[in-house]
Formats: C-alpha cells, sequence, structure tokens
C-alpha cells in the first residue's frame, strides 16, 4: 500500500490557464518584422537557440522573452535591426504582459471539489511580477493554500515545497503540462506525477514520458482528476 495523497501541486501556465499561445503569437508577428532578414523556420530555430543560452540569465517569462526577440533580431540584421522594430518588440511584451487571463476547461470546478479534501499548492516558475498578475486575475488564489513561484524545477524544488506544505514528496501528487518540470521531476521526489498535455508546448519542456514509472499517470484534462484519485487511493 502507498501512503495515501494529502497535499497537489498544481502548475499555472497551460495547466490552470492559457500561456505557451501568446508566446506563440509574438513569434509570429516577430517573424513578418524580420522577414526580409529570414524565413520563419530559421528564425524560430534562431530564436531558440537565443532562449535556450539566456535561461540561466534572464530566466522563465515575458521578460526575457521579449529580450531574446531583441537579441535574435541584433543578430539575424547583423546589428543593422531598425529601432521602429526594436519598438514593435517591447510593445508585443507590454501586450504579453497585460493580456487578460484565460482559464482553461475543467479547473474552477475540479478546484473547488478538491479544496476541502486536500492541501493545494500552486507551484510555477517565471517572472514573479506576471506570476502574481495571473493568479489575481485568475481568480482562483483562494482555492490554494500556499504558492511557490520559483526560478526553475527540480527534485530539490518539489522535495523542498511538499516538506514545507504538506507531508513530504510521498504523499503528494503534481500535476502539470510540462513532462521536463511538472512531472519527471517530481516524480524523481517521490511524489505522483500526472501530466496534462497542452496542444503548444515549449520545444525547451519536452522530453520523454517517464511511462515505465508507477507513480507517472497521464490524463486528457482537469475532469479526469478526481476519477483518477479516487482509483489511486
Amino acid at each position: 500500500m502507498h501512503p495515501s495523497i494529502t497535499t497537489i501541486g498544481f502548475d499555472a501556465d497551460d495547466t490552470l490557464w492559457q500561456n505557451e499561445q501568446f508566446f506563440r503569437s509574438s513569434e509570429r508577428q516577430f517573424a513578418d518584422l524580420l522577414s526580409p532578414h529570414a524565413k520563419f523556420d530559421d528564425l524560430s530555430g534562431r530564436l531558440l537557440a537565443v532562449e535556450k543560452r539566456n535561461l540561466d540569465l534572464y530566466g522563465f517569462g515575458i521578460k526575457g522573452f521579449t529580450l531574446s526577440l531583441i537579441e535574435t533580431a541584433v543578430e539575424v540584421t547583423e546589428g543593422e535591426v531598425p529601432s521602429s522594430v526594436i519598438a514593435e518588440i517591447l510593445a508585443a511584451g507590454r501586450e504579453m504582459l497585460r493580456h487578460p487571463v484565460e482559464t482553461l476547461p475543467h479547473v474552477q470546478e475540479t478546484l473547488e471539489a478538491l479544496a476541502d479534501q486536500y492541501r493545494l499548492v500552486l507551484i510555477t516558475k517565471g517572472d514573479l511580477f506576471d506570476q502574481e498578475r495571473k493568479l489575481a486575475q485568475s481568480g482562483l488564489g483562494d482555492f490554494f493554500d500556499a504558492v511557490e513561484i520559483v526560478s526553475n524545477k527540480d527534485r530539490n524544488t518539489y522535495e523542498r515545497i511538499f516538506r514545507r506544505h504538506g507531508d513530504g514528496p510521498e504523499r503528494s501528487m503534481m500535476i502539470g503540462n510540462s513532462l521536463k518540470s511538472d512531472v519527471v521531476p517530481a516524480i524523481e521526489a517521490g511524489s505522483w506525477g500526472i501530466f496534462v498535455p497542452h496542444e503548444l508546448t515549449w520545444a525547451l519542456e519536452h522530453v520523454e514520458a517517464p511511462v515505465a514509472e508507477p507513480r507517472f499517470r497521464q490524463i486528457e484534462h482537469l475532469a479526469e482528476l478526481m476519477p483518477l484519485l479516487a482509483e489511486i487511493g
């Protein structure tokens, strides 16, 4: 018998509300701006390379993404990017930071059903101000017993958080759309890892699903979470 689950962690972006679609939209706008200098596929690859090398400096989020867009524009144009293009990139970044929060299906009713039975913890990475803004606008904040906005998600992150806010990783579950950030490291910490795929997931979040792990499960949407918890016991 495994220990009963007392604490459930939720990722935020693309698990509770839409996020990646706004990055994709801004990337398409960026490609239009830079179309005289590069084709979309080449530009997308160069942007991803810049984002990857900047992660340790800027972390995750819209502000780092905007800086990476500017850096890519400078590289692609060999330093000749017009100031008007820089201004449009900055305006796109500001628009992303102002965009209304769009919660995903089944989120509200699932959190309502869980809140009286489990300790719920929001575990998200990214820019502090932006994540706080989205949580406030979502109207979901009251469902959570704790909120952790972290710079990265790894095994140590989940061990620390589930000890601080729960009864340890072995009695906890993490739910999210990223195998790399939400599922695999939570399982490595000793928790359950529940994968809820989103149609759009950033390329740097892709890893193989740990299908052989006994504490791995996949559901198609959050409405399937309550039956899964009943099954697990």
